[in-house]
């Protein structure tokens, strides 16, 4: 085993994956996928000659059979061939601690950058217009801070400071932490909904409920701490579900699809004819301040980009939104 890595416990394949992913802290979602993709891995190994097989009874000629199938049979993206092989070297690498020179010679295809679909100002107020309750206090949300779909979903009474002026997004993409602004005509619905919130962590209470998840074991530190309003859901569900982890009931976030679906549904009626989704806000919000005059770095640091490169991305829509370059078709018929 590397220096510092306990030995697994579990015995099956699976688990192993699950438990070294649990360790190394990675989220519920990358482990639903990794998991996916072993599970995946392995059953096709069984249409093989030989018939299934262990992953460790397995080479490099396997895995690529493996990613030529996805390509060439599948036609999966970019993304997803990356995915699937991110998830077979975590498996040789982390769980089976197999770290032959082979793994490093496997390519990963390139994905083309792509300029975002952006809506513009009017587009925005037309699909913000269609929208009611909270899934439009939340649209509003990301689009008013760049914030994530997750990151908003996810946000604790804590996290919003309305005498500031700010939301401090905790754990983002790279687990970082950031701040950003809060949309002051936003906080008299965020109050309302902070109140919404208290309404039913005091009924938990009462109830004596199980309190919300809280990151970093801190609740073995702290036992209570997960009962506190400070840590509660600034969106909570309005039902409880099971933690899928820990197997218990407790009240979780609002489920991400419910802004989606809403999304969704409000494109049509507001006329958008783009491909949109929640993270279109994310763009539109960094566009707009550009537009707007705010500096790059400071759009960096709001969005949450390690480098500027990312950000610079939105330079690109500005160039192609602004038509400041006249077309030579325009002088020639100018002419006439």
């Amino acid at each position: 085993m590397k220096p510092g890595t306990p030995l697994l416990r579990s015995t099956r394949l699976l688990d192993q994956v699950s438990e070294r992913i649990r360790y190394m802290h990675y989220s519920l979602k990358t482990e639903k996928a990794y998991l996916y993709w072993v599970r995946f891995f392995i059953r096709w190994s069984a249409t093989q000659p030989g018939g299934m097989r262990h992953p460790r009874d397995m080479g490099m000629a396997d895995v690529e059979a493996f990613l030529s199938m996805m390509a060439n049979e599948r036609k999966v993206s970019a993304s997803t061939h990356n995915q699937a092989l991110s998830a077979l070297l975590f498996l040789y690498r982390e769980v089976l601690n197999i770290d032959l020179p082979w793994l490093n010679n496997i390519g990963r295809p390139q994905q083309a950058k792509r300029i975002p679909s952006v809506l513009t100002k009017d587009e925005v107020a037309g699909l913000l217009a269609q929208m009611d309750g909270i899934t439009a206090l939340l649209a509003r949300l990301l689009y008013g801070t760049g914030m994530r779909l997750m990151e908003g979903m996810r946000l604790r009474v804590k996290d919003v400071e309305f005498d500031r002026h700010v939301v401090i997004v905790r754990e983002a993409k790279g687990g970082k932490d950031r701040v950003v602004m809060l949309p002051r005509s936003l906080a008299p619905a965020l109050r309302l909904q902070m109140l919404a919130a208290r309404a039913l962590w005091e009924a938990d209470r009462q109830a004596q409920r199980g309190g919300v998840e809280v990151p970093h074991a801190l609740d073995g530190k702290y036992p209570k701490v997960g009962y506190t309003w400070g840590w509660f859901w600034l969106f909570p569900s309005p039902t409880f579900s099971i933690d899928p982890r820990s197997g218990v009931e407790r009240r979780h976030h609002l489920f991400e699809e419910r802004l989606q679906r809403a999304l969704k549904v409000a494109v049509p009626k507001a006329g958008i004819h783009k491909p949109v989704s929640v993270h279109t806000l994310r763009h539109s919000f960094a566009t707009h301040l550009l537009q707007g005059g705010t500096d790059i770095r400071t759009v960096q640091e709001l969005l949450g980009h390690s480098d500027v490169s990312t950000t610079m991305i939105y330079t690109h829509v500005l160039k192609v939104a602004a038509g400041g370059t006249a077309s030579p078709l325009d002088a020639l018929l100018g002419a006439y």
